[in-house]
């Protein structure tokens, strides 16, 4: 008996299925692509208008922390932050460059706190000494930076007075000496004369004066004064620790 034919699809048959299979899968390959593109277009416009043109995230308010010589309205002030405009376009650089115009504002950082503030960190000046102009008094710093007018010199701060030839470099070396001096002595000093670097006085409050010099060798000098205040005297020099004089 004569085998019948097979009722399967016959090899142009099969090959035209699979190419139409290979269009199909190149067809969906193409629109993923595009897909895909008009997704991320679109998710960039939609972030374009989030951050731009939308009030979702604009700048509606200010932190401002670290303060406590200024008060937040003259932080706020000088400040000047734009509210109410996109947060992103708020310019935070030109906030820190305005807030370093303050004396008593040592550093600041400024940043945006998403989704709608401001944040202004401030780290203000600590006061060694009082400045002792004769018509002002403002706070000193220890890098020698006056800041911050007083009404009257506060407790426990020695003051500092200047004289003529004292330039900048003299102050911050008068600062230098402040913050060196022991204890025991700053208890002792009325206030120190700044006159160049290495001419700076201690005036002590029963009326004598002390030579310190510059801020050299303060724990040497320290020692060598308190030595020499149980002498009579009313000048003590120990602006040389290692040969010190009374008169």
């Amino acid at each position: 008996m004569a085998r019948g034919r097979g009722t399967g699809p016959s090899p142009q048959d099969r090959m035209r299925r699979a190419f139409a299979r290979r269009q199909r899968a190149r067809r969906w390959l193409t629109w993923r692509y595009v897909l895909a593109a008009v997704l991320l277009v679109g998710g960039l416009c939609f972030g374009i208008y989030a951050i731009y043109f939308s009030p979702w995230l604009r700048a509606d308010a200010v932190q401002v922390v670290g303060n406590a010589q200024l008060s937040e309205k003259q932080v706020l002030a000088t400040a000047d932050v734009p509210l109410g405009g996109p947060l992103a376009t708020v310019d935070v650089h030109a906030i820190e460059v305005r807030l370093k115009s303050l004396a008593t504002v040592k550093s600041v950082d400024v940043s945006r706190t998403w989704p709608h503030d401001v944040r202004i960190e401030i780290v203000e000046r600590t006061p060694v000494a009082v400045l002792d102009r004769g018509d002002r008094l403002t706070n000193l710093d220890a890098s020698g930076v006056a800041f911050g007018r007083l009404a009257k010199a506060p407790d426990g701060l020695p003051r500092v007075k200047i004289g003529p030839g004292a330039d900048g470099d003299a102050l911050a070396e008068g600062a230098a000496v402040v913050v060196a001096l022991d204890p025991a002595i700053t208890e002792l000093v009325d206030f120190v004369e700044v006159r160049s670097v290495d001419e700076i006085d201690l005036h002590l409050r029963d009326g004598r004066l002390v030579r310190w010099g510059s801020s050299d060798q303060a724990e040497d000098k320290a020692a060598v004064l308190l030595e020499l205040l149980n002498r009579k005297a009313q000048v003590y020099d120990v602006s040389v620790p290692g040969a010190p004089t009374t008169s």
